[in-house]
């Protein structure tokens, strides 16, 4: 089982494929394998591709006290620095999104190019209120269906305490100062489906303040990733390629 020990924390991962460093930064809740078929899809493009899984999620244990976005992003400065040692592409969804904006703004000498789906970073980009209020029942009720493939070392019945500490995390979070991204240097994607959890301006707005931003809104929702995998990895990897460039 590959693992990384990243200042402590005992870090799972799997890479796929042969090539520049390209690192896939999941959703919330969920883990790396949540990702489908997108490791083969981008390692078929020329990549390495690395999945991680962030602390508390998957094969990856939970830390004592609150996740927050922070803490996750310097984990994955420190997977960054130990995994690959130099700049990579990452590409985030949805909490995937926010841990890798966090990372270019900290730290842009891992940050090659980036992809950002599916995901606000204040709560003015905030489409569908009623969605974070509906993830309120997952505290008490059945989580089977968002257990991850790999085994966690905490054990099964940990996975209770992760939701309601993510749960926690996002009645809070994010709430990025969009002013930040002005800072941001690694050209950047925002990526989003027109019926996904973040306004359609608000991904515009992000676009704009970002130095080297693009924007671009595809036929889907939240889940857009897997709704149309073969579509959306090969806009991402024309994107991390420079095709797109103009």
């Amino acid at each position: 089982m590959p693992i990384l020990d990243i200042e402590g924390l005992p870090t799972y991962f799997e890479a796929t494929g042969d090539g520049p460093a390209l690192v896939l930064l999941h959703g919330g809740i969920v883990a790396s394998d949540s990702w489908g078929p997108w490791p083969e899809l981008l390692a078929a493009g020329g990549y390495t591709v690395l999945t991680p899984d962030r602390r508390g999620h998957g094969g990856t244990p939970d830390v004592e006290g609150p996740i927050t976005y922070d803490a996750m992003a310097d984990d994955t400065v420190g997977f960054l620095r130990a995994a690959v040692g130099g700049p990579a592409h990452l590409v985030g969804w949805s909490d995937g999104a926010v841990v890798a904006a966090l990372v270019s703004m900290r730290a842009p000498e891992l940050v090659a190019r980036q992809v950002l789906i599916g995901q606000y970073y204040s709560p003015d980009g905030v489409a569908r209120p009623g969605f974070l209020a509906s993830l309120e029942a997952l505290r008490d009720g059945p989580l089977d269906h968002l257990r991850s493939s790999h085994a966690s070392p905490d054990g099964p019945g940990h996975f209770r305490v992760v939701v309601g500490k993510l749960l926690d995390l996002f009645a809070r979070e994010p709430d990025v100062d969009l002013r930040r991204f002005a800072g941001v240097t690694a050209p950047t994607l925002i990526l989003q489906g027109d019926r996904d959890e973040a306004t359609v301006p608000h991904g515009r707005a992000v676009a704009a303040i970002l130095p080297a931003g693009r924007f671009a809104v595809l036929p889907g929702t939240h889940s857009l990733p897997l709704e149309a995998p073969e579509l959306v990895s090969a806009l991402v990897l024309e994107f991390l390629s420079g095709a797109l460039d103009g």
